[in-house]
């Protein structure tokens, strides 16, 4: 028989003592776990068993209940039959607003057909009343200044928003960096302009020298007509005006911001393009003669009407700005 050292039983006791010291935290969450319930449940149940409702109260507790689901259910019966009362008053309506936007769309068609038609007779009448070369000089200054067709090869532009910036329910673009700007379209007009073009049309809407390129919320607008996406400006012009359009700043810009945001930029020589003629009757300002100098005017030679500063013409532009 050994003995077991006195240090050694004095050191286990010490530890055994010291051991049932120690203080621990409460773990929160292994404690939320263990009793989700709040102890106040515990607590009314309890109380329930200790002093259990009387048949009085709990009849009239499932009689409340039995009122309320009354009232609940009459509620329902009430809205349902409004509901089914009103729908033939809201299906005429909705069929009468679609006839009138039928008729209408019906009107504006039979109307542009009649101004093209009175278009073309203008044309024949204005040609027959003038020479073979003033009527030629005319049909030029028309497609010039936009406000007739003109015809060539040139260069096409198109531009669309991102896949992954469209609505799923409602299919529409959505805002972000990945969306077709109109000071995108802007941009592109201005450069093609740069490059040398003589006629521009964005989704077959022609430009002229008047021409606005702005946006009205999410819709982007050409002389105050909406376009949508995938947009295509298409430009008439010399032979190296797609060189010279994808050197320009604004080609570069519209490259960056496709390789960051996913926006399609991209550009492409097309042969035979028809552009239309701009759909807005533009004023038209002209000049017009001084009044005869007086006797008393100063001499022709020391005239004070104001000439012109400079000759030439230039081409169109729509005013833009950077994206």
């Amino acid at each position: 028989m050994t003995d077991t050292p006195r240090d050694g039983g004095e050191r286990h006791r010490h530890d055994s003592a010291g051991r049932g010291d120690r203080v621990f935290a409460p773990d929160f969450l292994t404690e939320l776990f263990r009793n989700p319930l709040d102890h106040g449940y515990a607590d009314a149940a309890a109380r329930r068993r200790v002093d259990p409702p009387s048949p009085a109260r709990v009849r009239s507790g499932r009689a409340v209940s039995a009122v309320v689901l009354v009232a609940l259910g009459f509620l329902f019966a009430v809205a349902y039959r409004q509901t089914v009362a009103e729908e033939p008053d809201r299906s005429q309506a909705r069929s009468g607003l679609v006839s009138q936007i039928r008729e209408r769309q019906e009107e504006t068609d039979r109307l542009t057909l009649r101004a093209e038609q009175l278009r073309e007779e203008v044309t024949r009448q204005r040609d027959a009343a003038l020479t073979r070369s003033a009527a030629a000089r005319l049909r030029d200054l028309e497609a010039t200044t936009g406000l007739g067709r003109v015809r060539g090869d040139g260069v096409v532009v198109q531009l669309a928003d991102a896949s992954g910036n469209q609505d799923a329910v409602t299919g529409a673009g959505g805002p972000g960096p990945g969306r077709v700007l109109y000071r995108d379209l802007q941009l592109v007009a201005n450069a093609l302009w740069a490059a040398g073009a003589e006629a521009i049309a964005v989704n077959d809407q022609r430009l002229t020298s008047t021409s606005t390129i702005r946006s009205a919320g999410e819709a982007i607008l050409v002389d105050f007509r909406p376009v949508t996406g995938p947009y295509r400006v298409s430009a008439i012009g010399p032979d190296d005006m797609r060189r010279r359009f994808e050197a320009s700043t604004a080609a570069a810009l519209l490259r960056r911001v496709a390789d960051e945001t996913g926006l399609s930029f991209g550009s492409r020589e097309a042969e035979d393009l028809t552009l239309p003629e701009a759909a807005t009757d533009s004023q038209l300002r002209f000049a017009t003669p001084p009044p005869s100098p007086s006797p008393s005017s100063p001499a022709a030679g020391s005239s004070s009407v104001p000439r012109p500063s400079g000759s030439g013409t230039s081409s169109p532009s729509p005013s833009g700005g950077g994206r």
